[in-house]
């Protein structure tokens, strides 16, 4: 592909009733220092202050890392597990981190995001069932978080506050901190900064309150350890990593900043410091799940309790554990429970909305799209909680099926991801090579198979009757199928690509 080829590529017409991620005065403007005369091909030299100002996407996909769900299986993996399983969480955030990178390369490279070109890709009937699948991870996601989020709110008010109470608070708070975003993304930004710190600085609190043992800790980062007896919760870590949503987010987010596509140094530019931040931001959900885990290892690895832990009573068993203090550990777990909960959330609606508008195209403003993807969490989520209120064993047990939910969305978003990123007619001289095509190919696999494992487990465990066997068969046929139908359309995907945008540009000319 000929230079002149590629920024024609680049600089596609968009139809004129396409809504773009971010309006052209929403973009923030990279500042270049440097002669604007140069070689388009030119990649400029690396700037603190360009890295400043692209960093922020990241740190809202990390918070996908760091969502209620995560700590609890976070929390789980270390009383259970101890520190054995640390090396795996490295790793799991990893493969993690690969994706959310293509999912970041696909944004910048083509100007659309992954829910825009699924759009356009594939038949009505597939992307309207991609959109269902995206809509019910997202359910499943917010129900956990807001859940979360309530819990956290029903621990710093010492149970004043029932958790339907907790879930209503969530809510508008959520619609709070979206009205942030009228006053300019990087307002939006340094709110997720501040929840991360405040989940960093609460879990590093606890990290040191517990004094873990340093050689145990670096025994397991680096040393490999697995047990018949820990496979469960390292399944579970792996399991984790990927989270569909967030892969439809990342790629709308990187649009945030203002890229000119007709130059391709500018564009190769943006993916090297995304690529930066991303791999920092995710370095500190590393560190926040690292504290996490470390914590109960070192209070609750190998006592009777280990197996009775989960979100609703962890703060309970942390301040049997260790007590009150001048400031008591149940309210700094509390503290950080409510931001991870709370940054989720906000995480979760902005997701719904680029979801929403990339798959239906709908002329909705993004406060309308809000209110109906909040709304879709929100009273389900309500529901739950007058529901469940007082059964902690219910509490887990509900969130057992979402996990379920939520990992057989996996597919879904991944694999139209990693074809797309690997076609020429889509990427242009931005797309994969064969070796980190195989090699994310690879990861997915690895985490599908995961996924499909626990699948199986809890449908054995938990499904009796012939009637629900028989549906259960039925339905994991279709799912196959779809999934077979999604990874052999890639082969096709290059041509109707092309054919599309040759129609668009023949419409503008």
């Amino acid at each position: 592909m000929t230079p002149d080829d590629e920024s024609n590529r680049l600089l596609r017409p968009t139809a004129v009733d396409e809504e773009d991620a971010y309006e052209a005065r929403e973009k923030i403007v990279i500042i270049d220092d440097n002669n604007n005369d140069q070689d388009i091909n030119h990649v400029p030299p690396f700037s603190w202050k360009k890295l400043w100002l692209f960093t922020g996407p990241g740190f809202l996909m990390c918070v996908g890392f760091l969502d209620p769900g995560n700590l609890e299986g976070d929390l789980q993996s270390g009383a259970i597990a101890g520190y054995s399983l640390l090396w795996l969480l490295m790793w799991a955030t990893t493969m993690g981190l690969m994706i959310q990178l293509l999912s970041a390369r696909l944004g910048v490279a083509t100007g659309k995001h992954l829910a825009e070109l699924c759009r356009d890709e594939y038949p009505k009937w597939a992307a309207y069932l991609l959109w269902l699948m995206a809509e019910l991870d997202l359910i499943g996601a917010d129900i956990q978080e807001v859940i979360g989020s309530a819990i956290a709110i029903q621990v710093l008010s010492r149970g004043v506050l029932p958790l339907w109470a907790g879930v209503l608070v969530t809510a508008s708070d959520c619609f709070f901190f979206l009205f942030l975003e009228n006053y300019g993304v990087r307002k939006l930004e340094a709110v997720f900064a501040a929840f991360i710190g405040t989940m960093a600085l609460s879990f590093a609190w606890m990290f040191a309150d517990a004094k873990p043992s340093g050689s145990e800790l670096l025994v397991g980062i680096f040393v490999p350890r697995l047990s018949s007896r820990t496979i469960h919760q390292a399944v579970g870590v792996v399991g984790c990593v990927i989270t569909p949503h967030n892969v439809f987010l990342h790629s709308a987010l990187v649009q945030s900043r203002k890229i000119d596509p007709r130059q391709i140094g500018r564009v190769q530019e943006a993916i090297n410091y995304y690529t930066i931040e991303s791999s920092a931001a995710l370095f500190v959900s590393f560190m926040i799940n690292l504290f996490v885990t470390t914590v109960f290892a070192k209070a609750f690895y190998g006592t009777e309790q280990a197996n009775d832990i989960g979100l609703a009573n962890a703060g309970q068993y942390l301040e049997e554990k260790y007590g009150g203090g001048l400031l008591p550990i149940l309210y700094i777990w509390g503290i950080g429970l409510l931001a991870a909960g709370q940054s989720s959330t906000i995480t979760g609606t902005y997701a719904g909305q680029f979801i929403m508008g990339g798959f239906l195209n709908l002329p909705l403003k993004k406060w309308m799209r809000a209110l109906i993807t909040r709304s879709c969490a929100i009273i389900p989520t309500i529901i739950v909680a007058l529901i469940f209120n007082t059964s902690e064993s219910s509490l887990d047990h509900l969130n057992e099926w979402l996990n379920v939910l939520q990992s057989i969305q996996i597919p879904f978003a991944v694999i139209p991801l990693l074809t797309l990123v690997a076609k020429e007619e889509v990427m242009g001289v931005f797309k994969i090579g064969p070796v980190v095509s195989r090699l994310a190919w690879t990861v997915a696999s690895l985490v599908i198979v995961i996924n499909g494992y626990l699948l199986l487990n809890f449908f054995v465990s938990q499904v009796n009757g012939v009637l629900v066997g028989v549906a259960i068969c039925a339905g994991t046929t279709a799912y196959v199928a779809f999934i077979i139908y999604l990874v052999t359309r890639g082969s096709t995907i290059s041509s109707s690509y092309l054919s599309l945008e040759l129609s668009k540009i023949n419409t503008h000319t």
